[in-house]
């Protein structure tokens, strides 16, 4: 109930009880009126007509009171007209509110649809499948509906994170601290033609660990199932780094169907010995991921690079160094080329 409301009730309430002393009032003041007549009456009549008396003082004494009852009744009826008004003022007000609220929310709801419908129809003309994007948003919500709050937040860190990876692989680089194995496995799996990677020992530990496993089976599976061309060149300084165990590993990644190789700076022409070394990985000569140093010579940060003249450095870089480690010889394995377009 309104304030208005409330107190238009207490204001009858207030009305109703004074009702009987108030009319005790009227019903003395219009005696008083019909005495004073009679009293006026009785020194004007010289007759001493007490009819014509007793006529005039019921006659003025009831106007008096009817009187009283027009003025009460014209006081009600402007209480009234004000309260009706004051009540059609606050409905319009209350009205125009919340008209403007659901204007305010058709406007905000059409354009969330006119943003969802862009997105959507940009996604379905986009050349990347749309499925997993429509799958994402469905299960995004239903995390929302009915998930904990620490998964909740959970789901918006990885959208978020999500977000931003593909909004700087849409800017050509992409970056995260430490080494990112699972972007190392996924980009294999991706690679339909060429993987060319170099290994240097900022890297040499990572072999006997088990994303390395999953690395290798995963560049196996590439190899067998869809025909792509593995090539890795282990980087050394000088002829006694290349040690057994080396050895042992380069031939370890033959037995997947690697090409491995061993290169030793001191040992390559004069160009190749000029060519900085580090640890990068070409996928298909369109995509260069690379991983930098710390101090302690540990894997600090993992990029993903597009551009085109970085990736084209990157396979003249390579096949320089492969090319300098062993005499060409003839085979059928593709040379890794930069992306057109």
């Amino acid at each position: 109930m309104s304030e208005a409301s409330t107190g238009d009730v207490r204001a009858g309430q207030n009305e109703d009880q004074p009702r009987i002393p108030r009319l005790l009032k009227k019903t003395l003041l219009g005696l008083l009126v019909a005495g004073a007549s009679w009293v006026l009456t009785s020194v004007l009549n010289q007759d001493k007509n007490q009819v014509w008396q007793l006529t005039v003082s019921v006659v003025l004494g009831g106007a008096a009171l009817i009187v009283q009852y027009l003025m009460d009744f014209e006081q009600r009826l402007e209480t009234m007209e004000a309260s009706q008004k004051r009540r059609i003022r606050e409905m319009r007000e209350s009205l125009s509110a919340h008209h403007e609220q659901m204007r305010r929310a058709v406007d905000e709801s059409f354009a969330k649809i006119n943003d969802a419908t862009e997105l959507f129809s940009q996604v379905d003309r986009s050349v990347l499948r749309s499925d997993g994007v429509t799958r994402l948003a469905r299960k995004y919500t239903q995390v929302g509906e009915h998930g904990s709050e620490i998964v909740k937040t959970f789901a918006q860190e990885e959208i978020g994170r999500l977000a931003s990876l593909m909004e700087s692989l849409s800017n050509g680089s992409a970056d995260c601290p430490g080494e990112n194995h699972d972007w190392l496995i996924d980009l294999t799996t991706c690679a339909k033609k060429t993987v060319y990677a170099t290994s240097t020992s900022v890297d040499r530990d990572f072999w006997f660990s088990e994303p390395a496993n999953r690395y290798l089976k995963a560049q196996e599976k590439a190899i067998k199932q869809r025909g792509v061309v593995v090539r890795r060149l282990f980087l050394v300084s000088k002829p006694e780094d290349r040690t057994e165990s080396l050895e042992q590993l380069c031939e370890r990644h033959r037995e997947f169907g690697i090409d491995a190789r061993i290169a030793v700076r001191s040992l390559l022409p004069p160009p190749a010995q000029v060519t900085p070394l580090n640890d990068f990985i070409i996928f298909d000569g369109e995509l260069s991921y690379e991983t930098e140093p710390d101090v302690e010579v540990m894997p600090a940060k993992t990029t993903l690079k597009m551009t085109r003249d970085h990736v084209s450095e990157r396979i003249n870089r390579f096949t320089m160094l492969w090319e300098a480690t062993e005499p060409a010889e003839p085979d059928h394995q593709p040379e890794p080329t930069a992306a057109s377009g």
